[in-house]
Parts: structure tokens; C-alpha cells; sequence
């Protein structure tokens, strides 16, 4: 048997198929395969609704007892996974389904794992019943929902006891949002201002430091801790803190980055200051 191809190279190479494919193709012949083509999301939920999904997710909001669910979908593969043995006891309309019913409403790029919920949001609370938590996080306008599900995430696991944000140029509650939180949307007080220079003066008045991260702050965050009450305020990727947050803030500081790269994603950041600030308080 004469055999050519070079020693060492598969017999069919990803390579060659693709040839084939197009040789296929130019002479009218059908394609070798067919990529899919990405399914954009469907018709927004129900007034007054947001939709929630991915088990980690739904699992954290069926364990708050905030959060009013309206309906769900569910395959039976993540019924299993979340073990829930009886649909049918739960107090809202839920419907088992297969994962492609789930893809014509979220859009097939959204990983979902199978759940979906149709909720309620979870009402802002005001500042004036801010907890005795002695960490909290202030948001300066960051807009992207991952950068601020990521940061609830990093909240809930250092601690934090609640994120405060602007009401204008701050993400809404969303499926994105919290898929990106991982279940910490429902652990951890969301409190929404109309002014945060203000707000910042009444945590000051509450005995908060307040410690703007700014990547040319003109000192360690390590070394600018005082007191026993932190907010740590972060600003938007880019534009960073605003000029009247920066004013108004105790302290300006940054983190130590001895590497070539001296900023990190505000997200990062976020969890590298949480760290720093639960070490401090003990």
C-alpha cells in the first residue's frame, strides 16, 4: 500500500476535513457540518419581572425568603441537581421543560444549566438602614452588570455588609447580573443613592473611613486603613472615581503592584481590597 502522508501526521487532520468540506461545497455538494447559529434572547419578561437563571443562582433565590417568584422553568436534569423531589409542592407555577424552551427566552449564549425563574426584584434599601456591619463596598458608577455581579460575589465572601451604588449609571437587577453574582444577590444588601458625595458624608458621619481605590493614590492601601468601620469605593473602569468623589472621600489610596501592569479589572480590585480590609478588621 502506497501511503504518503508524512510520518507523525493524523490520517485525517482537523485540516483535511475542513478541506473537504470547502472542496464539498464549491462543487454544490452539502457541507460536511452546519455551525448553528446563536439564538439572540427572546421577548423581555413580564412587566414588573426580571428573569433569573443558572443553579447557583435560582437555588440562592429559592432559599431567600425576599424573593417572590412568580414561575419557573425547569429540565429535569436540574431539578435533580437543585434536589427538589416535588414540583408540584412549590408555591408558584413551574413548568419541566427541555433546555431549548429555556434558550428560545434567554438567548443560547446565557448559560442557564437547565433553570430559569421569572421573579420579583428585590427592593433597594435606604442608607439610613445600613446594618452595623463594620465593611461595606461603594460603587462610582460602574456599569457593567458582570463587573457588578463579580463584586457581590466577592462582598458576600469577605463579608461585606452591604454595596451601595447610584441610582442613575448603575445596572439594574438582571439575569446577568446575578448569574455573574452566583447567589450573592441574595445575600447581601443592595442600597441605591440619589447623590453618593452625600452619602458619602452620612457614612462619615456614621464613623466610616471612607478609602477611594485609585490606581495613583498617594499611599499603600494597606497603610491607610484606620478606625473600625471601612467603605471602600471603587470607581468605573476607565474614567475610575469621579472628581467629587475623589474629594470627598477620606482617603485616596492604591494597591501595591510590583509587576509590569498597574491597574487590574474593578472587580479584581475589588476582592484584593475586600482581602486587605478583613485582615485589617479581624
Amino acid at each position: 500500500m502506497n501511503d504518503t502522508k508524512k510520518p507523525g501526521t493524523p490520517k485525517d487532520s482537523h485540516y483535511a476535513k475542513l478541506r473537504r468540506t470547502f472542496r464539498d461545497q464549491k462543487a454544490g455538494g452539502a457541507p460536511a457540518f452546519r455551525p448553528k447559529r446563536p439564538l439572540p434572547p427572546g421577548e423581555n419578561a413580564p412587566d414588573g419581572l426580571v428573569r433569573l437563571y443558572g443553579l447557583h443562582t435560582v437555588r440562592a433565590a429559592l432559599d431567600n425568603p425576599r424573593r417572590k417568584i412568580r414561575r419557573m422553568l425547569i429540565t429535569r436534569n436540574a431539578a435533580e441537581r437543585l434536589e427538589i423531589a416535588d414540583l408540584g409542592a412549590l408555591p408558584f407555577a413551574t413548568e419541566v421543560v427541555e433546555p431549548k424552551e429555556i434558550d428560545k427566552i434567554t438567548g443560547t449564549d446565557a448559560v442557564h444549566q437547565g433553570v430559569l425563574i421569572e421573579a420579583e426584584p428585590l427592593k433597594s434599601k435606604a442608607l439610613s438602614a445600613l446594618g452595623d456591619s463594620p465593611l461595606i463596598l461603594v460603587l462610582d458608577q460602574v456599569t457593567d452588570p458582570h463587573n457588578v455581579g463579580a463584586i457581590m460575589r466577592s462582598a458576600v465572601a469577605f463579608g461585606a455588609g452591604a454595596l451601595i451604588t447610584t441610582q442613575r449609571h448603575s445596572p439594574h437587577e438582571s439575569g446577568v447580573l446575578a448569574k455573574s453574582a452566583s447567589g450573592a444577590l441574595e445575600h447581601i444588601d443592595l442600597i441605591e443613592v440619589r447623590n453618593l458625595a452625600d452619602a458619602l458624608g452620612e457614612l462619615h458621619e456614621a464613623g466610616f473611613q471612607t478609602i477611594g481605590l485609585d490606581s495613583e493614590g498617594p499611599a499603600e492601601l494597606e497603610k491607610s486603613f484606620a478606625g473600625d468601620k471601612l467603605a471602600l469605593v471603587l470607581g468605573a473602569e476607565g474614567k475610575g472615581l469621579r472628581q467629587k468623589t475623589r474629594e470627598t472621600v477620606t482617603a485616596l489610596a492604591r494597591l501595591d503592584m510590583p509587576g509590569a501592569i498597574h491597574s487590574l479589572n474593578v472587580s479584581n480590585a475589588a476582592a484584593v481590597s475586600l482581602y486587605a480590609a478583613r485582615k485589617f478588621l479581624g
